[in-house]
């Protein structure tokens, strides 16, 4: 088993949630495994891998394919330029006639759990066995463990939210011999497990629309819902360094008078309102996350500065080991959308005359008026499954991370640092 340096910085990756959103996920991971090597010569390497959602599958696929160098990004976007949203959501107007006897189907269902009976999945809208096919042929799953087996990969985690109960639950495939507690953070567990299909399917099951799936005697659903940037596991994990791709256009403190009245023309929509308290959901805790960094590196430096070199020793002195990790600094490196996801989807939708929505999704770019009235697409940009919304994204997602070139190679760089 390789050993990790100890002056080497233990490195994560943190992957958000963000349904079609993810196609940008894959363009920023495109230039830095493919891409950065060429230019920089560091190694793109990460120990511990962290994802939720669409993320928790990016995650899946870094940590199988972790031994690999040939064109790894390149695999990865082209499993989204696969995509055709006709083919992911099979729904047909036969589907909707047929939509009443699917809810009279709960009953029959709700009569096999109270019989003691655990069907595989339980009730949603949508037929997720394409995407279920694509997810099990798209990532070498043995790659996976064997990659863990030999050091390569320290931790990969998936979030998923437990329906019974709503708690976060952080599967974790790890050749450690135990996890670190969570310390007072009651409604998040680490549960080790090894990772499978189910686990990612789990993670990525966006409520009411794809079912939710069981992982032994318990149901799961989108780790979104509770943890849609999972950088607490990686902090808990003992990274040193964090990469942050987010799938949220950071707004700034201001918006234009102009847009703020734009939208606001709009929230008559129901749907058009539901994309953006969807944005708010999944933009909050990405910003809180990382302040919450930023504040604890603030107290080291400015305790260390007023009372001297071995400030953060006491400090950690008196905390309790046996719940909470000793404090240390954590340098972080966040990549988000320079272009707003929700505007792309509606510029794709109304500019693209091959682009095929199908049943359900052509009557959810109706009720949004996206593409026509509503000039952005909030909702559909999390549903999009295709190559056309993809490719753009993962172009943008790869602009992105060319223009951090140099602070991409900082981050995989080990010249300036010392444990």
């Amino acid at each position: 088993m390789p050993i990790r340096p100890a002056n080497k910085p233990k490195r994560a990756v943190v992957l958000s949630g963000g349904g079609a959103r993810g196609a940008y996920e894959a363009g920023v991971l495109r230039f830095i495994l493919d891409e950065l090597p060429r230019r920089t010569g560091v190694t793109p390497d990460f120990e511990i891998v962290s994802g939720t959602s669409v993320g928790a599958i990016h995650a899946c696929f870094l940590a199988a394919t972790a031994d690999e160098t040939d064109r790894r990004g390149e695999r990865l976007v082209q499993i989204w330029d696969r995509m055709r949203v006709q083919e992911i959501f099979r729904f047909t107007m036969r589907d909707w006639l047929k939509l009443p006897k699917r809810f009279f189907g709960v009953k029959r269902v709700a009569k096999q759990l109270r019989d003691g009976q655990r069907p595989d999945r339980l009730y949603g809208l949508l037929d997720t066995e394409p995407l279920e096919r694509l997810v099990l042929k798209a990532i070498p799953w043995r790659g996976i463990r064997r990659n863990i087996r030999s050091g390569r990969i320290d931790t990969v985690c998936v979030a998923a939210t437990q329906v019974a109960t709503g708690r976060a639950v952080v599967f974790c495939d790890s050749h450690r011999p135990e996890l670190p507690p969570w310390a007072s953070v009651s409604n998040i567990r680490m549960q080790r497990i090894r990772l499978s299909p189910l686990h990612a399917l789990a993670s990525a099951a966006i409520p009411l629309l794809f079912p939710s799936v069981r992982v032994g005697a318990r149901y799961y659903a989108d780790g979104g819902l509770r943890l849609n940037t999972p950088l607490a596991p990686a902090v808990r994990l003992g990274a040193d360094r964090i990469l942050v791709i987010g799938l949220t256009h950071e707004t700034g403190q201001k918006t234009s008078e102009a847009l703020a009245q734009e939208r606001t023309a709009e929230f008559g929509n129901p749907m058009y309102l539901f994309g953006k308290v969807l944005n708010a959901l999944m933009l909050s805790p990405i910003d809180a996350d990382v302040a919450h960094l930023h504040f604890v590196n603030n107290i080291i430096e400015t305790g260390s500065k007023v009372f001297g070199d071995d400030f953060l020793t006491q400090l950690n002195s008196g905390l309790d080991p046996s719940s909470s990790r000793p404090l240390r600094r954590i340098d972080d490196l966040v990549i988000r959308p320079s272009e707003d996801l929700g505007r792309m989807a509606a510029e794709v939708v109304r500019n693209d005359p091959k682009l095929e929505l199908g049943a359900f999704l052509g009557l959810l770019r109706r009720s949004t008026g996206a593409g026509s009235t509503a000039k952005e697409a909030d909702l559909l940009s999390y549903l999009l499954f295709d190559a056309a919304y993809a490719r753009p994204l993962a172009d943008l997602g790869y602009r992105d991370a060319e223009a951090r070139q140099d602070e991409l190679a900082a981050f995989f760089s080990d010249d300036d640092y010392s444990s």
